[in-house]
């Protein structure tokens, strides 16, 4: 009899998917194997994460490529791939393998994370396994019992999910071009004068470490510069407030980055405010209109971590860390690794 293999990402996915499907009678319970669950018309596996990598450039040999100008730019027709050195990772591909090999495995569908990475691991995997069976995707974005059923019941096509693969496909080759190339470059450049200078280039953390780099340089470029604020108590009927001056007409300018509407830059034009303020009596008006407001849009992944920053001082990992074991565990938000 035919099955399908289902490949999640991570093994307590599996755990939840053979939870939830051995329950409904038209799939049946599924017996639990070394690392995978069967029954008489699925498999469910998993990876463990990124089980496959892109592989480093090499001559036409099979040499390591040397750390010089002549050997560059690198652009591959076709991006080999290797085995990741994560551990364990390794003989987790091998399951898969022999699993996607097997005679009686007529389709596989993808279960891996409904996010560009989940798309890319899996078809790292099946790109490197060498299999052409037929795909389908389970799309969860949440990892209720229910949503688990629901996704089941309406399974992708491949050719559905073509464009999302096309997306992750980019993205990895990018990096790859760009981190290869750059590092290589930038690396033969400074060791040009003896020794080896390992200089890491990347798509995305060299322009992250322009910006700190910028903002140490503003910081030590910055000058202090003295202002003045004019704070007053103001008598009503009722009791008393506080209040701060500020300027109705304050708009902010590139050449003044540390003007606000509150603050002053000359002290005879604050003590003048005062003198005008002082003991005098003033018409206060309140006005009141409806309005309505658009409610706050839900977080994604960067807003989050900006937010519990912000509030608790965590950092973006740590963030990342609960929001997942929310999602996986507690089933408590949907899948936090999105732009959306």
């Amino acid at each position: 009899m035919s099955k399908s293999l289902i490949i999640a990402e991570k093994p307590s996915v599996a755990n939840d998917l053979a939870r939830v499907l051995g329950k409904d009678p038209a799939i049946g319970s599924f017996e639990k194997k070394e690392d995978f669950y069967e029954n008489d018309r699925y498999i469910i596996s998993s990876a463990v994460g990124h089980l496959v990598q892109q592989a480093l450039p090499t001559t036409a040999e099979g040499k390591n490529l040397p750390w010089n100008f002549d050997c560059l730019p690198v652009l591959p027709t076709v991006f080999a791939l290797e085995p990741s050195e994560q551990k364990g990772g390794k003989s987790r591909l091998n399951v898969l393998k022999r699993l996607m090999k097997r005679k009686d495995v007529t389709e596989l569908i993808n279960a891996c994370d409904a996010g560009r990475e989940g798309e890319l691991i899996f078809r790292y995997i099946v790109q490197f396994v060498g299999i052409d069976k037929p795909v389908r995707r389970l799309w969860m974005q949440s990892m209720t019992d229910g949503a688990i059923r629901e996704a089941f019941a309406h399974l992708r096509s491949d050719e559905e999910m073509r464009p999302l693969a096309d997306a992750a496909y980019c993205r990895s080759e990018s990096d790859w071009l760009v981190g290869i190339n750059s590092t290589r470059a930038m690396t033969a450049f400074n060791s040009k004068f003896g020794g080896f200078n390992k200089t890491p280039v990347g798509r995305v953390q060299t322009p992250t470490l322009a910006l700190l780099a910028e903002r140490e340089q503003e910081i030590g470029d910055f000058v202090s510069e003295d202002y003045f604020e004019v704070h007053g108590t103001f008598g009503v009927t009722a009791g008393a407030y506080a209040g701060r001056w500020f300027d109705p007409a304050f708009k902010k300018t590139e050449d003044k980055p540390h003007a606000r509407a509150e603050r002053l830059w000359n002290k005879e034009l604050a003590d003048a405010i005062v003198a005008r303020c002082e003991g005098k009596t003033a018409v206060v008006e309140e006005k009141k209109k409806p309005t309505s407001q658009i409610a706050p849009q839900l977080y994604d992944l960067t807003s989050l971590q900006r937010e519990a920053n912000g509030r608790f001082g965590f950092s973006a990992r740590r963030t990342l860390q609960l929001a997942q074991s929310l999602y996986e565990r507690h089933k408590a938000l949907t899948y936090p690794r999105t732009d959306s």
